[in-house]
């Protein structure tokens, strides 16, 4: 008998050999519970589905998960354990089979416990249906030991995503239109190639790989997407290690062109953005190790290339700093002046110059100033930042900023209240805070269509709630990072991260805005949109290209309505100056708002307001019967350019010296009071 049972227990090693986990056909059986991976020495897993972390590893350790048969499951990962506190591993979950596999996700460091490199991944598995989970000893091959649970889908209402893997090739993804039907697409790139998943109406993708000229540079740092030159067809920045590449889509939006400059460029963010508001979208591109870098747009998808301050690009500069330090930048009218602001975050070791968070405030004459170290404003931080999420959290009518952490070694995350005067109180401590994590990638977006802004950090998404002090985090389903749009048209905001993660909704109501510019850019990129509603009151967007630290996120304006089922008005503040009010808008639907179709300065009512001298030479003098300080103010030329645009001061004067002989039209904007008056400059 003993011989018996020493032969079958020599029988049970030989069984296990054919799952011995060195490759996905040989990957270990397992179901909900605790595991312990000895070491990893086997196949290295590709694709890399994480998106924080896409570099190859060396080896994989791989297993086979199969969900019970019945009901979908909703399945959690998780190396975040107490007894492995202070390890570092990444983690890849695939669907397909091993001749095809597709990434349903991937995680490196969202894990809490430790040092916060541990992996949690969690995704909506379908009944019977197996899955591929595979370690990567990308950062270690020590021990650990790694759980798998399972918990019923979640009740209707709470804010859930299902992860289904998607046909995609590259890296640095992106969500955006890229054929002009106003419906968000996926893009993904590598060196020789553009891979779009064209959304269709009626629901799925059209999967698109369009050849390339070989890219000088690969988005390696980040990827932006705007319509350079206005034939109705996105482009794209490649912001890579070494310099910059443009891919020019053409006329029908089914090629591309390269375009890369010989100069050196650490890249870190890009944008596109007007800076010098003369209608025609720019190139911004964050320097790692040197003065920031743009390109200027000579109106026919032409760019010069400048980089610091120049009396042909920026007069000023945008980030000054001779070793540069500078990472994630986003383009917010912080001071609501109807122009668009810069906030540069930081992150540097050593050199505290290049540590320091930057906020640039648009002088609406073509010139920036850093006023970051005013006491007033105090967002001068030495924080290891590299991206924040700015959204008007508490619906007050203008952007709050948070900023974001990367590390606790300079400085914890900060939470900045616009005061509504273009300044900031720092309310971190009267936030809890305590549970967001460290990480590089911040980005607003309202998920839950409640109509309160959200913020998606580094595999949470950090729920409002509704008074912009209080925030619930959420971690189930929710992937690490990733580019934010609307992939399946429902209204809801899903998130593209190596595979797609479907917001499930609920049964909240929401619209989505186009903006398409005539004078201003194309996209409409820099103008202000804003909505009121009966129970909600103002909400407000800034459309901008580029947030968070890698990735593109939809030009489209998304605002969650809650249960109001109607909206008073949308006005949108285009960047020429000009304003488009709609009333009443359907719902639950796309509203395209052209710029075309908006009056004209000549078209408003002068008013009570005066001006003298009129000619003027030097200064201008306003009167009129209602207080006018801290008033917008916009000069226009006779054609309708916009030259100047500031805030008024107490004395009601304008310095308009530098302005050129010729007609002009002052508009101020006093609340919601508009007067509109033309003078003579000698």
């Amino acid at each position: 008998m003993k011989k018996l049972l020493y032969t079958f227990l020599l029988f049970i090693p030989l069984v296990l050999v054919a799952q011995s986990g060195q490759n996905c056909a040989e990957a270990i059986s397992v179901s909900a519970g605790i595991y312990t991976v000895d070491s990893i020495d086997g196949e290295a897993p590709i694709p890399v589905c994480s998106t924080e972390t896409t570099n190859p590893a060396d080896n994989g350790e791989w297993y086979l998960y199969t969900a019970p048969a019945g009901d979908d499951v909703f399945v959690t990962i998780t190396s975040d354990l107490e007894i492995n506190s202070g390890g570092d591993t990444r983690v890849q979950v695939y669907g397909g089979d091993c001749n095809n596999l597709t990434c349903i996700v991937g995680d490196d460091d969202a894990g809490t416990i430790g040092n916060g490199f541990l992996s949690i991944a969690s995704f909506q598995a379908v009944a019977g249906e197996s899955y591929y989970i595979a370690w990567d000893n990308r950062w270690s091959s020590n021990g650990f030991d790694f759980e798998i649970s399972e918990a019923d889908a979640p009740p209707p209402g709470q804010l859930t995503f299902t992860a289904q893997g998607v046909s995609t090739s590259g890296s640095r993804l992106a969500v955006v239109d890229m054929n002009g039907d106003f419906l968000d697409d996926l893009v993904s790139v590598t060196a020789t190639n553009i891979n779009i998943n064209y959304q269709l109406e009626e629901g799925g993708f059209n999967t698109v790989d369009i050849a390339t000229t070989p890219a000088n540079y690969t988005p390696s740092w980040s990827l932006a997407a705007g319509d350079i030159d206005g034939n109705g067809f996105n482009d794209l920045l490649y912001g890579g290690g070494s310099g910059v590449t443009f891919m020019m889509a053409n006329d029908d939006g089914t090629a591309f062109t390269e375009i890369s400059g010989p100069e050196f460029v650490f890249s870190q963010r890009s944008n596109f953005v007007d800076l010098n508001n003369d209608g025609h979208l720019d190139a911004f591109v964050c320097h790692d190790v040197q003065p920031n870098v743009y390109y200027i747009n000579d109106g026919n998808g032409n760019l010069t290339f400048y980089q610091g301050a120049d009396p042909d690009g920026i007069p000023s500069g945008l980030g000054l700093v001779a070793n540069g330090g500078n990472y994630g930048t986003v383009w917010i009218d912080y001071d609501n002046d109807r122009d668009m602001d810069l906030f540069i975050a930081k992150c540097r070791g050593g050199d505290t110059e290049a540590k320091i968070n930057e906020l640039h405030r648009n002088n609406g004459d073509g010139t920036y100033t850093n006023i970051a170290a005013d006491p007033d404003v105090n967002l001068a931080d030495p924080v290891q930042t590299w991206s924040s999420a700015w959204g008007d959290y508490d619906n007050d009518g203008d952007m709050d900023g948070y900023i974001g952490a990367s590390s606790t070694a300079d400085g914890p995350t900060k939470y900045m209240r616009n005061n509504g005067d273009g300044t900031f109180t720092d309310i971190s401590g009267s936030v809890d805070l305590s549970e967001t994590p460290l990480g590089i990638e911040n980005a607003p977006a309202d998920f839950d269509n409640d109509g309160h802004v959200d913020i998606f950090s580094n595999g949470r998404i950090l729920l409002n709630g509704g008074d912009g002090l209080s925030f619930e985090v959420i971690s189930q389903t929710v992937p690490q990072s990733g580019a934010i749009g609307d992939v399946n048209n429902d209204g809801f905001l899903d998130i593209f991260s190596n595979g797609l993660f479907i917001n499930n909704g609920n049964n909240n109501n929401w619209i989505k805005i186009v903006t398409i510019g005539d004078q201003s850019n194309l996209n409409g990129i820099g103008a202000r949109v804003e909505i009121t509603s009966p129970g909600l009151g103002t909400q407000i967007r800034d459309v901008r290209s580029g947030e968070g630290f890698r990735y593109m996120s939809s030009l489209n304006t998304h605002f969650g309505l809650g249960q109001d089922d109607t909206i008073d008005t949308v006005t949108v503040y285009w960047p020429s100056g000009i304003i488009t009010v709609v009333e009443n808008p359907e719902i639950n639907g796309t509203l395209i708002i052209h710029e075309n179709e908006a009056l004209s300065v000549d078209d408003i009512t002068a008013n009570d307001l005066s001006i003298y001298p009129n000619p003027a030479d030097g200064v201008i003098n306003l009167q009129t019967s209602i207080p006018l300080e801290n008033a917008i103010y916009s000069v226009f030329t006779a054609d309708g350019k916009r030259v100047l645009n500031a805030r008024l001061n107490e004395t009601n004067r304008i310095d308009v010296s530098n302005l050129a002989t010729g007609n002009y039209f002052l508009r101020i904007l006093q609340g919601n009071t508009t007067f509109v008056q033309q003078f003579l400059k000698k």
